[in-house]
Parts: C-alpha cells; structure tokens; sequence
C-alpha cells in the first residue's frame, strides 16, 4: 500500500480565514431545511406537536375535599396502575361540570341525558385527555363505549387539520360485528353536532358502499378481518392514525385475532399514536401482549384486581341451578312462562352454545307461543340486524343467542339472562350476564350447570363469591379447583416463569 504524500502544500492552510463562514452559513441553512421536512412530516402524519393532547383540570374538582375524592374511589374499588412515577395524578371526573373546555360546545350536549359520569368514564376520562394510553378493565355495562368515545371525538374537533380522503384519523377496532354496530351507533348521537365523519366496517355485505364512506371517514370503527382486507386491497390508508381503540380487548388477542390486529397496526404512526384498550376482563398472557402496542399505558381497574378471577356485575341476581342435562327443556318453559306473563311481558335472552342447539331452541319457544327472535353465526347478516332490531323494539321479547351476543352487545332493558348451556370459560360466562343489569340497574341471571360442566365449577364458585351471590350446594360437589386453561394442540398452560433467570448449567459426568 503506497504511502501518503506529506506535501507542505497540502498542509498549508488556505488563507482565507472565513472560508469557515459560509460552511457554517450552509449547516444552518441545512437545519432549517431538515427542521421544516419535519414539521411537514409530523403534519401530514398527524404528529405535529400543535396537535398533542391537553388537559387541565378544572378548578372546582381541584377544590373538592380530598375526602369526596376517597369515598368515590373506595366505593367503586378504583385503583390506577402508572408506569410513569412523575406523571400528573388527575382526580376523576365526577360531574359533567368538570370536562375540559371544547372547540366545539355542542360536542357535550347529549351527555344531558344522563345523571353522572359511571366511574370507569370519570377516571379514564381525564388521562384520554391528556393523551395518556389507557387500558381499562371494568364490568360490563359500564359505559366503556362513551368512554373511550368522547376524548376521541374532542382530540378530533380539536385538530385543525382537515382529514385526506381515505386516511382516517381515528380507528375503533371490534371483534363482532354486533359490538361494531353498537359502537357506531353510540358515536353517531355526537358526530350530529360536528364534523366528524363516522363509518362501520365489517364483513358479510358489499365493500362497494364502504369504500365510499371511507373517503371522508375520520372514525373507522371495524371489525378486524374487514378492515384488514381493505387495508390490503389499498382501499384505505392507517398511517394516519393518531387514535386507536381495542374494545373487547381480551377477546381480540386472545381468540384468532392476533395475526390481524398486528397487520392492522404495523402502518400507523407509533410516537404520537394515542392507544387504548377497554376489556370486562384482562388476562396476563393478553395483557403482556397487549403492551406490545401501548406506550407507558396506565391502567385503570374498576371492581377489583384485574389479575384475578372474572368479576360479574354486583347488580346482577345470579342464580344456578344443578339439574340433569334431559331437564333443561320444560325448566326452560316454565322460566319463560312466568317472565312472559302479564301485558308487559319481560326481554329475556336466552343463551345456547352450539348454533344447532340455538335454532333447536328457538323452534321450541316459537311452538309454544313466544315472540322470539334468534341471533347465531348461520344466520347472515341482514338477518342478524333484523332479528336484533326486533328484540331491541319488543316485537320480539325473547332472544335466543349462542355467544356472538355475549360480547359488548347493548341491548337496553334486559331483564333476564338464561343460560341453557354453559360456555366453554368463565369469562364468557360473565360476559353473557353481563347483558342484564346495566346502566345502573338491576339484572337477574339464571345458569342451568350439569355434570358435563363440572370442570369449570371452581371459577363459576369463585365469580359467585366474589359477587356475594348465594353457591348451591350441589355446585361445590362438584369441586371448588380452578383448572389452567388448555390450548387445543398444547395441553394445559404451564405456569408463569421468570424468563430472565439465568439457565443452571448442567455437567453430565463422563
């Protein structure tokens, strides 16, 4: 390898001592240029930091006695869980009187129609606003929708940028169709008074339709495989999405949609991305996973610790009655007989766990004079409405369902749930309760258990107890043990490890 030249020419400095000058002038030029790339960037992608989310708290909730503030969180066994130590601790928002200002003073209105704030909505409400991620965990029936609903909505009316065709803002993500309905629905009553385009995505109808609503949409609420089909079709783009929403969260990731929900969420911005995640329950294995999507979430649980057994609603009579399985039929009618007596004859819904058991069912509660309706996968999907709207109008006052109706479906007045056959888990259990006693009122549930179900009597024993609902005794023949879950191809889970341990090395002896 040749040798440099020491060239005292080459080492000379040039004379002209300001040649620095117009280096330095092009540096500074450079950075201007770069800083304003930027901006345009964060702009277009709905990350400029004009656009981040603020919250001041009102000064009359900063005045309330801190023991106002106790009682409130005591007697809805709140609890806040935040990774971030120096954080703002925000009071919750136990008035309507205490929410931020907003652009838009009809954005509030129809908040009028209710009395108070439920706790799950006076808690999250204030970190939403602050742009915090959030998982909640509360009962069903909680008012979650509104919850994660109304900071949506106002971070929206907020921004002063206007929407590119085809490139929402804001994505509410559902695993049924029903619950994307519902969802939208609930939405729709506050995009009346803005200009917040909201459109429902999901399978089993023309594309044709959605893709024009997409256009102008600011608010997709889907279901996962539609969305994610149109996604790769190029018939909308998620990569300006600063608001995303996971309802039914649990059941998202931890039932097949996985694969679809990381698919959907690769394209979105991740540093100004504002993610939430609302569930009844909240399993370890899910809630480990879900943090693959979150930054520093705070977790906000109503009820009770999220780690342990599914929680019912405490508004919820829960009865159970052991019977043999050839019972069930006449038990049925006599149930439906007494609640479907009189001129106001009560909504009662009615779940089976197969689809040929639900039409099996249904068939006989119409042979035996009932108004029903029936809502199961072999329906299709204008069936499905149609029967729901039915149920929901009182043209027909009972519903027989398998569990696409357990999952966050509002349906107002229920008075009654029957439990024909029990589900494959628990947390279904407590989700198809979940249908009676909401917003504030009461609920009866009545579960018919046989022997065949006696491998989940444990957990059934323990979302009783926890609930202060009385345990037959025939139940707790059955055992009290709650087993592990079981994966169809695994067996049953291990328990949890710490993955950091360093491995024990092992000498085999020659």
């Amino acid at each position: 390898m040749g040798k440099r030249s020491h060239d005292s020419a080459e080492l000379k400095p040039k004379k002209k001592s300001k040649s620095d000058k117009p280096l330095k002038e092009k540096k500074s030029k450079s950075d201007k240029i770069e800083k304003t790339e930027k901006v345009v960037a964060e702009q277009e992608n709905g990350t400029s930091s004009s656009d981040s989310s603020t919250y001041t708290q009102a000064s009359a909730l900063t005045a309330l006695p801190q023991s106002q503030i106790d009682t409130f969180m005591s007697e809805h066994v709140i609890k806040f869980t935040d990774p971030s130590a120096d954080a703002p601790a925000y009071r919750p928002l136990t008035s309507f009187d205490y929410l931020p200002p907003c652009d838009n003073s009809n954005l509030y209105a129809p908040l009028k129609s209710f009395p108070a704030p439920t706790p799950i909505q006076a808690c999250t409400w204030p970190l939403l606003f602050a742009g915090r991620d959030v998982i909640g965990i509360a009962e069903t029936g909680s008012g979650k929708t509104l919850a994660f609903g109304l900071p949506c909505l106002r971070k929206l009316t907020q921004s002063k940028k206007s929407n590119k065709p085809y490139h929402p803002s804001a994505v509410i993500i559902s695993p049924t169709r029903e619950l994307a309905m519902q969802i939208y629905d609930q939405l729709i009553k506050y995009t009346e008074v803005t200009d917040v385009g909201v459109v429902c995505i999901f399978g089993g109808v023309s594309k044709d339709e959605q893709r024009t609503a997409l256009k102008t949409a600011a608010i997709v609420v889907a279901t996962p495989g539609r969305l994610k089909d149109l996604q790769q079709d190029g018939s909308v783009d998620l990569s300006k999405v600063k608001y995303l929403v996971l309802d039914e969260a649990d059941r998202m990731l931890d039932k097949g949609f996985e694969q679809d929900i990381k698919d959907i969420v690769a394209p979105m911005p991740v540093s100004r991305r504002q993610t939430v995640m609302f569930t009844a329950t909240w399993p370890r294995s899910v809630r480990d996973l879900a943090n693959t999507f979150m930054s520093s979430p705070v977790t906000v649980t109503i009820g009770g610790d999220p780690s342990a057994d599914p929680r019912a609603n405490l508004r919820i009579k829960q009865d159970v009655e052991v019977m043999d399985g050839r019972d069930k039929e006449n038990r049925l009618i006599q149930l439906l007989t007494k609640s479907q007596k009189g001129k106001n004859p009560e909504k009662v819904l009615v779940f089976c766990l197969y689809k040929k058991e639900a039409m099996r069912v249904e068939r006989l509660i119409s042979q035996r004079g009932f108004k029903v309706a029936g809502i199961h996968g072999d329906l299709n999907q204008s069936d499905r409405f149609r029967n729901l709207d039915a149920f929901k109008s009182g043209a027909a006052t009972v519903l027989v369902a398998t569990d696409v109706a357990a999952r966050g479906l509002d349906i107002p007045a229920v008075m009654l749930v029957i439990n024909v056959t029990f589900p494959l888990t628990v947390e279904d259990y407590v989700h198809r309760i979940g249908r009676t006693g909401r917003a504030g009122k009461e609920g009866h549930a009545i579960t018919m258990f046989t022997e065949q179900d006696k491998g989940l009597s444990g957990g059934l024993v323990n979302v009783l107890k926890a609930a202060k609902q009385n345990v037959p005794e025939d139940l707790l023949k059955f055992g009290t043990t709650v087993k592990k879950k079981q994966h169809d191809a695994y067996g049953a889970f291990f328990k949890d490890v710490d993955s950091d341990k360093k491995a024990t090395k092992i000498t085999f002896d020659d």
